[in-house]
């Protein structure tokens, strides 16, 4: 079974201010910081981002590859949509799909194992709402492949739910006070 990674940072970060990819965290950025986390589980993944950040996402990470969402007002769902459309060329159909949105990184490594683990679409959640990342089976990929690219995710497919105690899965780096 194969697994591909897709990390969206091609949001428009308005009310934060500044790039949600480019937050510092650390010595680190907020994309690299999450890349690694991805990578030292094994895998190798795709970020989309936008052509205004290209080269500072491409200098703040390592062993990933890039690719410009040239329409990111599309939201999300575009963007997970850029993100098929470049895995389908490269290494074709019939993959699942974990999407880590910039954004929600208060997920733990153990909740990382099992999304990794699963052969189901699923997602965390904590006290009853559902959180990030997403993990989409091959036959959700093909769902939200086909999609229109601006229906939200949470319409296109139906994660089944597994609870954690992640004291932080609900952030949401959206303002200043959350960084």
């Amino acid at each position: 079974r194969r697994m591909e990674c897709v990390i969206l940072a091609a949001g428009s970060s308005i009310r934060l201010g500044q790039e949600k990819a480019l937050v510092s965290v650390g010595s680190k950025t907020l994309v690299g910081w999450l890349s690694e986390r991805i990578t030292m589980k094994g895998m190798r993944p795709l970020i989309v981002t936008k052509t205004d950040i290209f080269e500072e996402v491409s200098k703040s990470v390592e062993d990933c590859d890039i690719v410009i969402n040239p329409d990111p007002m599309r939201g999300r769902t575009g963007s997970i949509q850029v993100g098929i459309s470049t895995l389908d060329n490269s290494i074709g159909a019939g993959y699942s799909l974990l999407v880590v949105p910039v954004d929600r990184p208060g997920f733990s490594n153990s909740t990382l194992d099992t999304l990794i683990q699963s052969k189901i679409t699923c997602c965390p959640t904590k006290n009853g709402r559902g959180g990030h990342p997403v993990l989409l089976s091959p036959e959700d990929v093909e769902k939200t492949r086909g999609a229109s690219s601006d229906t939200p995710l949470r319409n296109i497919v139906n994660p089944e739910r597994f609870d954690v105690e992640d004291p932080e899965l609900h952030l949401n780096i959206d303002t200043p006070e959350d960084i």
